[in-house]
């Protein structure tokens, strides 16, 4: 039953996130508010690339691998926002197959010892998705008013 309102919390997410951000084209890619900021696209493919990230260290008992550098050059080689979202769609099914092919006791056991949820519950992964994904689906609404697009409200049509 667990894992279950795991995957359910996992949908949801996605679906929130490609609902306030769908107003966005791949003529937005490149679009930065800010010098020294991501694009568009790099708001996305960060987003897809943290759910692997998380899902990666969710069942790894050697932890989470925090070369950043390495994950931020695999990030910005991505320069497609359909790329990027389809890299989302992606990173969240792939997600809900790892947390469905575990058991109820396996998705609540502890995550190993470290600097990343270390010693909680392997469920807080889903949560620290949640709250991240919802983190950059907001940047990315800013991002859409901005360039005179109104977003969907989240959690509705």
């Amino acid at each position: 039953m667990v894992k279950e309102g795991l995957i359910e919390q996992l949908k949801a997410s996605a679906e929130f996130f490609e609902r306030s951000t769908r107003c966005l084209d791949e003529g937005d890619s490149g679009f930065v508010p800010a010098d020294g900021v991501f694009s568009v696209v790099n708001q996305v493919a960060h987003t897809a690339q943290t759910v692997e990230w998380f899902m990666s260290g969710m069942f790894n008992d050697d932890g989470f691998d925090l070369d950043f550098e390495k994950h931020e050059r695999e990030m910005k080689s991505c320069t497609s926002l359909s790329e990027a979202r389809k890299w989302f769609e992606r990173a969240m099914q792939d997600a809900i197959s790892q947390i469905d092919a575990r058991t109820d006791e396996e998705v609540l056991s502890p995550l190993p010892e470290g600097p990343i949820l270390g010693g909680a519950p392997r469920t807080a992964i889903v949560g620290a998705i949640m709250d991240h994904t919802a983190h950059h689906r907001g940047a990315l609404t800013v991002y859409s008013r901005l360039l005179g697009k109104t977003p969907l409200m989240p959690y509705a049509e």
